[in-house]
């Protein structure tokens, strides 16, 4: 198998876990996140099919970036009050497909010798890691409940005040 065969591979592979993300969630944001992401992969993969068929291929950039960062702000903005239920280890190992991904056309590029698709693996390698870190994101907002800090300790600071402990924390 040829680093092409490969990549088309892995692309299809993310393709169809991104799809099975969409579909498990029921968050219209995150949805049109995890779509872009999987058009995404399809793009990679027919880059890689015109490689492996000695076609020229060009890349054209992604958008995903941006959606995503539209969709934070739409929520933040609102300022939902939502309780996403989200699979954080499928996320996890989202993040991880991602960072394997990436890893491997950095990889491939080195070993590459014809520079256009060099430049191209490091192009995709590049996405790929923005894949990576709008996922981190998706993590880090899904999981963000799950790092409140609510003891009951920490909840009465202002009972120093009681005390003759005026303090402005």
């Amino acid at each position: 198998m040829n680093v092409f065969e490969v990549a088309m591979k892995m692309e299809d592979d993310g393709k169809a876990y991104y799809q099975k993300l969409a579909a498990q969630t029921a968050h219209e944001g995150l949805q049109k996140i995890f779509l872009q992401l999987a058009e995404d992969e399809q793009k990679h993969h027919d880059i890689f099919k015109r490689l492996k068929e000695k076609a020229p291929a060009s890349m054209q950039k992604s958008t995903a970036l941006e959606q995503a960062k539209n969709v934070f702000e739409t929520l933040i903005a609102a300022k939902a009050n939502l309780t996403i239920a989200g699979d954080l280890d499928g996320y996890r190992h989202a993040m991880k497909l991602e960072a394997d991904s990436f890893r491997f056309y950095e990889d491939a590029a080195k070993k590459e010798q014809d520079a256009k698709v060099k430049e191209v693996l490091l192009q995709i390698a590049g996405e790929e890691h923005k894949h990576f870190n709008i996922l981190q994101n998706v993590y880090d907002f899904v999981n963000a409940p799950n790092q409140f800090l609510a003891w009951g300790e920490f909840s009465n600071l202002g009972e120093f005040r009681n005390f003759g402990r005026d303090s402005t924390i």
